[in-house]
């Protein structure tokens, strides 16, 4: 095992906050958690224990290969650590207007934010954005599979958003930070950690809340999370985000095994303590001050798409708008349509908005892997039940023999769409995205 920073160990054993059972914890093993996706699929994992502070996590007795199984790649469960459930319960506490406009800002690779989906229920919006390119595309990914409608996927820098002033009720910050918390599940994590690094992170994460903050409607929240143990980058954060734009630190109760962060700021999960990692959540409320009234404005590159017959037997179409977009077509909510527009009409570089139904080719509608993990959409006359080998197959690009008549079929592994496939009558052209597929051997 790779042994703790030296100042690590100190600043561990000099703080009466924390002990030396949390340097017994962090080496060794960790729990193994997954949170369902109620909208699909039960998968047949076992599942040992519920996790009481989130709705739909559980423990799971042993790490399974999650890549062997369809189900995971359909979006049915998401693998996330126990302690990051909390946002769960601490966001179900705060009183939220019946369609909250969310901010997801550091958000890859998508675990809270498909919480955050599972939350909204396809009410409001979730805005999630990544700074880093080739992690925006795997948040963009775990977010389609998990098939909310309602969802923007940015790639951007904080201080972009600021075009967007006082726009979201709450913006969730899980801030970069030492990463203490992680020395178990990382162990490599212990030979980046150094005290100038974590000095170096108090200021960045600072950067960060005061590119945003006037993003949050007055009455709005902050949600500031960090998966790192000391106080200089926690609660003495949270006092300098009130002090600083004159804000009421919010308390929140987490029962069970979570502890209140010092002088009652914050709750921790604490390995050790709680059976997670480390991690620590908190709740700003921005005070109320002069409504900025944010400028309407509208997309106009996409066309209202108002004849519906050749998507209607593609896709459900109640409580939905279509617009066609170069070439593709979009669907979103009725009541995400003008949140939508607004974020389009932005500078932000925009990865995905709502749920993309159909490719355009000249006369012909290509349906997409989107369309065929979103439940609230997806329609398919026909469709092919698959054994769990052939879903492998299909999910690593592969074609096989699966006779069927010519057209487009969703493709099933427990009754749970995987994607589509194009079969010409004597063989099929598998439409799974290139980008997605499995690429570890298969005995």
């Amino acid at each position: 095992m790779i042994p703790f920073p030296k100042d690590f160990e100190t600043n561990v054993l000099n703080d009466s906050f924390l002990d030396d059972t949390l340097l017994e914890a962090l080496n060794s093993s960790a729990p193994i958690s997954i949170r369902l996706n109620s909208k699909k699929t039960r998968p047949n994992l076992e599942m040992s224990e519920k996790i009481h502070w989130c709705d739909n996590g559980y423990y799971l007795d042993k790490r399974p290969v999650f890549t062997l199984d369809p189900l995971f790649h359909a979006g049915c469960y998401y693998p996330q650590e126990a302690g990051s459930m909390v946002l769960d319960y601490i966001i179900r506490q705060l009183d939220l207007p019946h369609e909250p406009k969310i901010l997801d800002l550091c958000a890859a690779p998508g675990g809270k934010s498909t919480l955050v989906a599972n939350f909204l229920a396809d009410r409001g919006l979730l805005v999630a954005n990544e700074l880093m390119h080739n992690r925006a595309l795997v948040l963009k990914e775990n977010l389609t599979k998990w098939g909310a409608s309602n969802v923007v996927v940015t790639n951007n820098k904080p201080s972009d958003f600021k075009q967007l002033p006082q726009f979201f009720d709450v913006v969730i910050a899980d801030v970069p930070c030492s990463g203490e918390g992680m020395f178990r599940k990382d162990p490599e994590s212990r030979n980046e950690w150094s005290q100038k690094n974590l000095e170096m992170c108090v200021l960045r994460q600072q950067q960060i809340i005061g590119d945003v903050w006037n993003t949050i409607s007055p009455d709005g929240y902050l949600i500031y999370s960090t998966c790192t143990l000391n106080e200089k980058e926690n609660e003495r954060n949270i006092l300098w985000i009130a002090s600083e734009f004159d804000a009421e630190i919010v308390h929140i109760e987490v029962q069970e095994t979570f502890l209140k962060g010092r002088n009652g700021i914050g709750n921790y999960a604490i390995p050790g303590k709680t059976k997670s990692e480390g991690f620590f959540i908190a709740v700003i409320k921005k005070t109320a001050s002069s409504k900025q009234n944010l400028k309407k404005t509208s997309f106009n590159e996409w066309k209202n798409i108002k004849d519906f017959t050749s998507i209607n037997n593609l896709c459900k179409i109640e409580n939905q708008s279509f617009f066609q977009w170069k070439d593709y077509i979009l669907s979103f909510p009725l009541g995400s349509l003008d949140n939508i527009s607004q974020i389009l009409s932005s500078k932000l570089y925009v990865l995905k908005a709502g749920t993309t139904v159909a490719s355009v080719i000249g006369k012909k509608l290509i349906p997409s892997e989107e369309l065929a993990l979103n439940p609230l959409l997806r329609y398919a006359e026909e469709s092919i039940e698959l054994s769990l080998e052939q879903s492998l197959q299909y999910l690593k690009g592969e074609t096989f023999n699966l006779t069927s008549h010519k057209g487009f079929f969703l493709l099933n592994y427990m009754g749970e769409p995987l994607g589509w496939i194009n079969h010409l009558g004597n063989r099929f052209n598998n439409l799974y995205p290139k980008d997605w597929r499995i690429r570890m051997k298969i005995n």
